[in-house]
C-alpha cells in the first residue's frame, strides 16, 4: 500500500454554464502574464519604459504559441494523421500539446518583429524577458498535471504521481516529470537574475545562460519520460534537440563576450532621448563612447567660450578707442575757447 503521492485532478476542466475553463490553458495563461509583469519590470530598471514589454508580447505571444504547436504536431505526427486519427484534432491547442523549441523559436520572430517597429535591440529585449519565461514554463508545466500527460517511469517514492486510467495511459504511480521540470525552471530563473546581477549580462547573454541552464534540466528530465516518442541512435529526440540547443548557447555566450564584452549603454533609444531632451547613443554603445561624446561636447563649449571673450576683448578695445576721441575731442575744445579768449587782447 502506498502511504504518499502527489494526487491528479479528477477533470481539468471547469465549466461556469457553457463557458469551459480548462486547467492547461489556465496555466499557460498565468505563465504569460508572470513573465510579460517581471520581464516590464527588468526592462524599466535597465533604462527602459513602462509597457514596452507588453506591447512586444503582443507579437511575441500568438507567434509562439503557434510555433510551439506546430513543433509538436510535426514531431508527434502519429497523433493527428496516421490511420484512424482525425487531423482536426491538432488545431485543438487546449487539449494540450506545445514544443518549448518551436515558442522559443517562433516567438522569437515575433519578438524581433516587435523590436524592429520600435527601434529595440532584440538581444536586450531577450536578456530582460529571461527569467520570466522561465517562471513562465515553471508555471505552465503545472498545465500538464491537469491533463495527467507527459509524466515520468513507475516509481514507489513518497512523490510520485497518480495518473488514473483513460485513453491512452494506464493508472499507476509515476515520476512527476512536470513537477521536476517546473522545479528547474524556478532554479533557472533564480539563476539567470544572479548571473545578470554579479556579471553584468548584455547583448543576449542572459538569454543564452536561460537557453543552456534549461537544456541542461530538460535534457536528464526527457530520459525519464515513458510517453511515445521519436527514437535516434536510442536517445529521444527531444534529448538531441536539448544537447544541440545547449551547445548553440554556450557557444553564443562566449563569441559574444569576446566580441561584444558588457552591456547595452541604452535599450530604448526614444526613451533615452525622452529623458534627456537629446539624440541618445546607438543601443550597441558602451560607457566609453558615451564619455567620449561627454569630451567632445566639452571641448566644443571650450572653443564657444574662447570666442566669446574674443570678442568681449574687441568690444571693449572699440570701448577703449571711443573714450579716446571723446577726450581728443574735448582737448580740441578747450584749445578753440583759449584762443577766442586771446584774439580781442591782440587788436
Amino acid at each position: 500500500m502506498d502511504l504518499a503521492y502527489i494526487p491528479s485532478p479528477s477533470t481539468g476542466v471547469i465549466n461556469l454554464g457553457p463557458v469551459p475553463l480548462r486547467g492547461y490553458a489556465f496555466c499557460i495563461i498565468i505563465g504569460v502574464f508572470v513573465a510579460v509583469w517581471y520581464g516590464n519590470r527588468r526592462w524599466i530598471a535597465r533604462g527602459g519604459t513602462a509597457g514596452t514589454v507588453a506591447d512586444i508580447a503582443v507579437w511575441a505571444v500568438p507567434f509562439g504559441l503557434v510555433g510551439g504547436r506546430l513543433y509538436h504536431v510535426v514531431t508527434d505526427y502519429q497523433l493527428y494523421f496516421s490511420e484512424g486519427r482525425n487531423w482536426v484534432d491538432a488545431f485543438k491547442i487546449w487539449e494540450g500539446g506545445l514544443g518549448i523549441w518551436g515558442a522559443i523559436a517562433l516567438g522569437a520572430v515575433g519578438a524581433w518583429i516587435g523590436c524592429r517597429r520600435r527601434g529595440i535591440p532584440l538581444p536586450a529585449y531577450a536578456d530582460a524577458i529571461a527569467p520570466g519565461i522561465a517562471l513562465a514554463q515553471a508555471i505552465g508545466r503545472w498545465g500538464n498535471w491537469f491533463n495527467q500527460e507527459l509524466y515520468g517511469r513507475p516509481t514507489d517514492l513518497p512523490w510520485a504521481l497518480e495518473i488514473s486510467e483513460g485513453v491512452n495511459r494506464e493508472g499507476g504511480l509515476y515520476h512527476p516529470t512536470f513537477l521536476y521540470e517546473s522545479l528547474w525552471c524556478v532554479g533557472v530563473a533564480l539563476l539567470v537574475i544572479w548571473a545578470d546581477r554579479r556579471f553584468t549580462l548584455g547583448h543576449g547573454r542572459a538569454f543564452a545562460l536561460y537557453v543552456a541552464a534549461y537544456c541542461a534540466g530538460r535534457a536528464w528530465i526527457e530520459y525519464m519520460r515513458v510517453d511515445d516518442a521519436h527514437h535516434i541512435l536510442g536517445l529521444r529526440l527531444n534529448v538531441w534537440t536539448a544537447i544541440l540547443v545547449f551547445l548553440l548557447a554556450v557557444t553564443y555566450i562566449v563569441l559574444s563576450a569576446l566580441k561584444r564584452p558588457g552591456r547595452e549603454a541604452v535599450v530604448e533609444p526614444a526613451a533615452a532621448k525622452a529623458a534627456t531632451g537629446k539624440d541618445a547613443p546607438e543601443s550597441g554603445g558602451t560607457a566609453g563612447s558615451a564619455d567620449s561624446d561627454a569630451v567632445k561636447a566639452d571641448l566644443t563649449r571650450t572653443d564657444a567660450d574662447r570666442t566669446d571673450a574674443d570678442n568681449t576683448g574687441v568690444d571693449r578695445t572699440d570701448a577703449d578707442r571711443t573714450d579716446a576721441e571723446k577726450t581728443d575731442a574735448d582737448t580740441t575744445g578747450d584749445d578753440k575757447t583759449d584762443a577766442g579768449a586771446k584774439a580781442p587782447q591782440q587788436s
